[in-house]
């Protein structure tokens, strides 16, 4: 019972090594730009919405804001989303929708209204957080 391996078995034993390591990474890849996208909406509509907190009284800024907030959600429900994450997606476009509101809600002077729903986007994106680290994921730093 000899454990040596002929030069054919070696060759497919090899290729399909190679075959997993090319199929794997392109699952990653795929997720990757996944969260990839994922961290940069996130962050620009938290930016955003920084702005905008400290500048409530400008209802021309938020409603700038609201607009631009619109184009992000409608952005991130158009995105591919590979079935690795689907189950965290919903997390990510309610955030989305959140923030929008708040600077729709700023446009029309209602500061109440604006803070419980930035609290519900930060939520929301906390929840998004935990179920990708659920599934073994997790959202590039953003720092370059």
């Amino acid at each position: 019972m000899g454990l040596t391996m002929s030069r054919n078995d070696s060759r497919r034993a090899f290729a399909m090594l190679a075959l997993l390591l090319v199929v794997g990474q392109g699952k990653l890849a795929h997720a990757g730009s996944y969260l990839d996208r994922a961290a940069f909406l996130i962050g620009q509509a938290t930016r955003e919405n920084e702005f905008l907190r400290k500048r409530l009284y400008d209802r021309e800024l938020a409603r700038l804001v609201s607009q631009v907030a619109r184009g992000r959600l409608e952005s991130a429900k158009d995105t591919l989303v590979p079935k690795e994450v689907v189950l965290a997606h919903p997390h990510l476009l309610l955030m989305l929708e959140h923030y929008e509101r708040a600077a729709s809600a700023a446009t029309e002077g209602e500061v109440g209204r604006y803070f419980e729903l930035e609290r519900a986007a930060r939520d929301e994106e906390q929840i998004f957080r935990g179920i990708l680290r659920q599934l073994g994921w997790s959202l590039p730093s953003g720092k370059a």
